[in-house]
């Protein structure tokens, strides 16, 4: 496969819209220094001072730019036992893997690059007092409720700052495509949730409170030693693994805050928790879920034994759409405790998700629809394509199985389009965005939509992407952890698989990706880790949006239950993965 020009070689390149295969949405222009900004889906929305730093960066030469990023430093822990404070730790190096071919000398000298984006994924943004989440599980698992998830929406804020305050890629210095966001943005498919969502990203102001107004209505105030009471003095199950006393917690939980916006432009992929009620029930269609979510009565407790056998039923997927679930509730009515009833937290369908996407008051930088487009909405898809530079695309695939359970797979229809897409696309590079990684498409329980289509595993579609030369990465999420694993093919066809571990559990990470061509028969992906812009450092006394999004860290380094490993092993970190070109 050959290229004839790269993309920082080209001052300028209009817009290109292609069409990707018959029935599936357009390929569309992305955003970034090989394209011109008057020509981009961002400069339509508003030709922000962004673009025109853009234009003065690109006629200068570029520089690495290290700060802010896990090759300068990375949270850790200050004490060595208990609740453990974090402060300013090294940062963690950069490991080059030669799996898939030989790194060359002198590349470094040689090298252009292709594009360079950031991952953001698993946000789980939560609805802290929505009615039907399981809490209670914890009553059999400690990390099925995490202390600090009150704190997501100050949290993804400051993940937000982070990437705005970078002044290009780590290794090459080239300004930043996109951010794409790689699935389960919310946590429990709540309308109330998807509207955070969407502002976080976009900008805006947002209250993360539902139901009563003016005060918090949950398990943090529920007077249960099962869950962390941080304005209270009860001695909780957590305060006597010494998570602190906060007066004025609460209050400043679901006090407004705002968000300003990614300053690039921005794509999002689906994710099981997007698109299933509990991220793991397959129907909307019962009304006794649907009015649960919105109404008045909501359960904080269960025995050992029955959170067990509803976890049971969650992670063998013996309940697929929730009727067990239902029966459950139903059981325990008179359990329940009251709470301020919420429309906003009804379960939202894949219709109302992409209308969100392509609402302009959500578009900020844009482009229009973030890779959505009317199409995906008349089609019933969650899948497209979209050009990142002159020289490589991106391909955003809907892993989620509608029938449901968490782990996931993809339709003939969707495989077929895959195939053509990158057949059709063979002279551009490709890179391919899903939530689930190869490994947890292992679900192929029909959709109740298209009941007669087969569904395809993440095997299947490794098949695939192996057949096409012009495959460079498979950009995912969904295990929480960072892993990275190289996919070997007949005939020198090779690509990575970068999995990257979410911003819910700690380490709470997002991660940048660097294309380059290196000029002597290789390229090189460059991947490497960021936190939030939030101190590692706390204050206890400092309950601001800046001093929640430290706490919130602090927190899920601290969760009970919580893994330690989901850093990965170094060479799944910050690295350079090096590819033969196909």
């Amino acid at each position: 496969m050959s290229r004839t020009r790269s993309a920082t070689s080209v001052p300028g390149v209009h817009r290109r819209t292609v069409l990707a295969a018959a029935g599936a949405v357009s390929l569309s222009a992305g955003v970034g220094y090989a394209l011109r900004p008057t020509d981009s889906h961002a400069a339509d929305a508003a030709e922000a001072p962004v673009a025109h730093s853009r234009r003065a960066a690109a006629a200068a030469p570029f520089a690495p730019y290290t700060k802010g990023t896990t090759l300068a430093s990375v949270a850790a822990p200050r004490n060595s036992s208990g609740y453990r404070r974090l402060g300013d730790g090294p940062g963690w190096k950069r490991v080059v893997r030669g799996e898939l071919a030989a790194p060359k000398s002198g590349r470094a000298g040689r090298r252009t690059t292709l594009a360079a984006f950031v991952q953001f994924t698993d946000l789980h943004l939560t609805d802290v007092q929505h009615p039907l989440r399981l809490e209670y599980l914890r009553a059999h698992d400690p990390h099925a409720w995490r202390p600090h998830e009150a704190l997501t929406v100050p949290g993804a804020i400051s993940l937000v700052e982070r990437v705005n305050a970078l002044r290009g890629a780590p290794v090459t210095g080239a300004p930043l495509h996109f951010v794409m966001t790689t699935g389960d943005n919310t946590d429990n498919n709540a309308h109330s949730e998807l509207e955070w969502f969407m502002t976080v990203m976009s900008g805006g102001r947002i209250a993360p409170n539902s139901g009563d107004p003016k005060h918090y209505e949950g398990v943090h105030n529920s007077g249960l030693k099962l869950y962390w009471q941080p304005d209270s003095t009860f001695r909780d199950g957590d305060k006597a693994l010494g998570f602190p006393h906060l007066k004025g917690f609460l209050a400043a939980a679901i006090r407004e805050v705002r968000s300003p916006g990614l300053k690039l432009p921005w794509y999002s992929t689906v994710g099981n928790h997007d698109m299933l009620p509990l991220g793991c029930h397959g129907s909307h269609g019962d009304g006794y879920l649907t009015e649960a979510a919105i109404g008045g009565r909501k359960l904080m407790t269960a025995t050992a034994a029955e959170a067990k056998k509803l976890q049971d039923a969650v992670k063998q997927a013996t309940d697929p759409t929730g009727t067990g679930y239902r029966d459950f509730l139903k059981a325990h009515a008179r359990s329940m405790r009251s709470v301020t009833p919420d429309e906003k937290r009804a379960p939202y369908t894949q219709a109302d998700y992409l209308k969100a996407h392509l609402d302009p008051a959500h578009q900020g930088v844009g482009p229009a629809g973030h890779g959505y487009s009317s199409a995906n909405l008349d089609a019933g898809t969650q899948y497209y394509a979209f050009r990142i530079s002159d020289d490589v695309i991106g391909i955003s695939l809907d892993t989620t199985d509608a029938g449901g359970h968490y782990e996931g797979s993809i339709g003939t229809a969707q495989l077929d389009w895959l195939a053509r897409t990158l057949k059709d696309n063979k002279d551009s590079y490709a890179v391919v965005f899903s939530h689930h990684t190869s490994k947890t498409m292992t679900n192929t329980r029909p959709d109740p939509a298209r009941p007669g289509e087969r569904r395809h595993t993440g095997a299947e579609v490794v098949s695939v992407l192996s057949a096409h030369a012009n495959v460079l990465a498979w950009v995912n999420g969904h295990i929480h952890k960072n892993v990275i694993t190289p996919h070997k093919a007949s005939g020198g066809r090779s690509f990575w698989e970068v999995s990257t571990a979410s911003h819910v559990d700690y380490p709470q990470l997002a991660r940048v990706i660097e294309l380059v061509d290196n000029k002597d028969g290789t390229l090189s992906l460059f991947t490497t880790l960021i936190e939030s812009a939030a101190p590692h450092r706390t204050d206890y006394a400092d309950l601001s949006q800046t001093g929640l999004a430290a706490l919130y860290r602090e927190l899920s380094f601290n969760a009970p239950g919580a893994k330690k490993t989901l850093a990965g092993d170094p060479a799944d970190r910050n690295t350079e993965l090096v590819l033969k070109k196909g």
